[in-house]
């Protein structure tokens, strides 16, 4: 590096030199600096674009597939030297092949996923390519932790895609993931170190304990009924006295009747198996027309059937006359009907057209006229559908109504 005094040695000697050095320097620095701009804020957009919007641990699975790539790329580097003999521009070229088919086929999966829901074939094709680079890469290793290291490293790529997958898949189809048939729970529990409900150890003990004694009354019984020598049905009731004797001593079967019910239940069960040789179970869902006829609808009561014969025309009216009144008089009673029209239905009652003849004192058409507008509102409609549907009674204007019980509610 020149001292100070070299440099003002050459300013004075080349004053022209100098100044177009300086010149150019200051135009590199404003270049670097309109770089440095231009780089931040092209930074600055793809952090806000792809990075931001996304949570943490994709960014990091991100971060980490990449570097494991990269280390892999090393290791094919390396190969394509050493093995396949390639220098210069063409090791350059062709070093990374399949790592890029790794990334496009991982692209290609992705897009199935957000199109078919499925990664398809190019979910597949990035699993056996990652393999086929990794044993690739471990083959130039020169001893045994490298080459477990150049295996391990494209596989843990692998894992983080398959990981971002799993969690974009569960976001789009809005399904959990499977359920694995062989998990640590599973085994424990198939070798008895574990309980699948949620029982405690003297609940399962004693479960146990009971079985014992009913497995074993069930076997003194079938060699008993069998005829079995004298020597095997002693040592079965021998069995089945141990078994009683530590039920009654471990579980309280003399004073819990709870045991005592669940002990006959499971002698009771075993002692009646062959009954299920001859049991007939039949499908919910299927029906046996000749057995069990299914009527359309129920059945009237008594009262409600004779209540429904009668007509409208027998029933006694206050006035059969027909009515001359004003207007306003005319308002008031339609308004009256209307009131207590709206009282009834609110009681889930739907009045007849004697009824409301009966109640406001008017004629019977009157009546039947007030009642064809209002039954079509939506309240009254519902009741009278109700009462068809389910007693099969057609709206004639001289039917009760029924309460929520199925009883026929009194006319007022």
């Amino acid at each position: 590096m020149p001292t100070f005094e070299e440099i003002a040695a050459f300013v004075n000697e080349k004053p022209v030199a100098t100044a177009v050095i300086a010149l150019l320097s200051l135009v590199g620095l404003a270049l670097a600096f309109l770089l440095l701009r231009i780089a931040w804020k092209a930074f600055s957009w793809l952090f806000a674009k792809y990075v931001a919007p996304r949570p943490v641990e994709d960014v990091l699975t991100v971060v980490a597939a990449s570097i494991a790539t990269g280390v892999s790329a090393q290791g094919m580097w390396r190969f394509s030297g050493d093995v396949l003999g390639l220098d210069g521009p063409l090791r350059l070229l062709l070093f990374a092949f399949i790592e890029v088919a790794i990334i496009t086929s991982a692209v290609r999966a992705r897009r199935n996923m957000r199109e078919n829901y499925s990664a398809g074939i190019d979910g597949i094709a990035v699993w056996a390519l990652t393999c086929l680079t990794a044993v690739l890469s471990s083959m130039d290793a020169r001893s045994l932790p490298e080459a477990v290291f150049r295996l391990a490293a494209p596989l843990v790529a692998a894992w983080l895609w398959e990981r971002g997958m799993a969690i974009e898949r569960h976001r789009i189809r809005g399904t959990g993931r499977i359920n694995w048939r062989l998990t640590p729970e599973r085994l424990l529990v198939r070798l008895g170190l574990a309980e699948v409900s949620d029982r405690t150890a003297s609940e399962v003990d004693a479960h146990r304990r009971l079985t014992r004694v009913a497995l074993a009354a069930k076997k003194a019984k079938a060699l008993r009924e069998a005829g079995a020598p004298e020597r095997k049905l002693r040592a079965a009731l021998a069995k089945l006295d141990k078994a009683m004797d530590q039920a009654v001593e471990h579980t309280g079967l003399a004073v819990d009747p709870a045991r005592q019910e669940a002990l006959l239940a499971q002698i009771a069960a075993l002692y009646n198996t062959t009954a299920l040789i001859d049991a007939d179970p039949r499908v919910p869902w299927e029906h046996d027309a000749e057995q069990h006829p299914v009527p359309a609808r129920p059945a009237l009561p008594p009262a409600l059937a004779e209540l429904v014969d009668d007509e409208d025309e027998d029933v006694e009216v206050l006035d059969t006359t027909p009515q001359v009144v004003s207007t306003a008089e005319r308002a008031a009673l339609m308004r009256a009907a209307r009131v207590y029209w709206d009282r009834q239905i609110a009681k889930g009652i739907v009045p007849r057209t004697v009824d409301i003849a009966q109640e406001i004192g008017i004629s019977l058409a009157t009546a039947r006229e007030y009642r064809a507008l209002w039954k079509l509102e939506p309240q009254a409609h519902a009741l009278i559908e109700a009462l068809y549907q389910q007693h099969g009674i057609v709206d004639t204007g001289a039917f009760p109504a029924l309460g929520a019980d199925g009883r026929v509610l009194a006319k007022h």
